[in-house]
């Protein structure tokens, strides 16, 4: 049974759904969710306390993913993150505009429908620099930051220009991510600390 928050949360989604952001309704969130308006008060104060919530749970979804990608056999760690990035930019506007800044015009944005700062949602370059470190974290051989944002990177350059060689044959077998940038990727990765260019005074 989901809590109170949960079920305002999913309810604001459905709504956003449907129309704009700023023509959703606190009465009309706390009706679809079946409580009260008071309740929704209650959880999030206003209507800007609501759109931080919701941008919280998108990055905090994202960065869930992250982590279910890192328990990939170690050598698909990079690809297998990239192809989540993609995955969840185009399922979720949210989490595209979190990790492009590349906001519609019908979502809430940070410092834009949220009051203050919007300290509580983390910009690309931070959402970025999370899901990086994650990557560093997870290596079982030597991996640089660098080489570890390089590959995001690239996989945001899909999320913003995608590229329709993505299809594959079998529907089923369908990577949202070109072949291309997959085998940059793990080129990427696949250099050794035995490289000459490491090995040179």
């Amino acid at each position: 049974m989901p809590t109170a928050r949960e079920a305002l949360l999913d309810a604001a989604l459905r709504a956003l759904a449907d129309r704009p952001w700023r023509t959703v309704r606190m009465v009309d969130v706390a009706a679809l969710a079946g409580v009260s308006r008071q309740t929704l008060y209650n959880e999030f104060g206003t209507k800007g306390g609501l759109a931080t919530a919701l941008l919280r749970q998108a990055a905090d979804g994202y960065l869930t993913g992250v982590d279910r990608a890192l328990t990939a056999p170690a050598p698909e760690h990079p690809a297998a993150v990239a192809r989540w990035t993609v995955r969840a930019a185009g399922a979720n506007p949210l989490v595209k505009g979190l990790l492009t800044g590349l906001w519609g015009e019908g979502l809430p944005r940070p410092g834009h429908d949220v009051p203050g700062p919007g300290q509580d949602v983390p910009g690309p370059a931070e959402l970025l620099g999370l899901a990086r470190d994650r990557m560093v974290a997870a290596s079982s051989r030597p991996a640089s930051p660098e080489r570890c944002e390089t590959a995001l990177r690239l996989a945001l350059s899909h999320v913003i220009a995608p590229s329709r060689s993505a299809q594959c044959a079998e529907p089923d077998s369908w990577s949202p991510i070109t072949p291309m940038i997959t085998s940059e990727i793990d080129t990427s990765f696949s250099v050794e600390t035995t490289s000459p260019r490491k090995t040179m005074p």
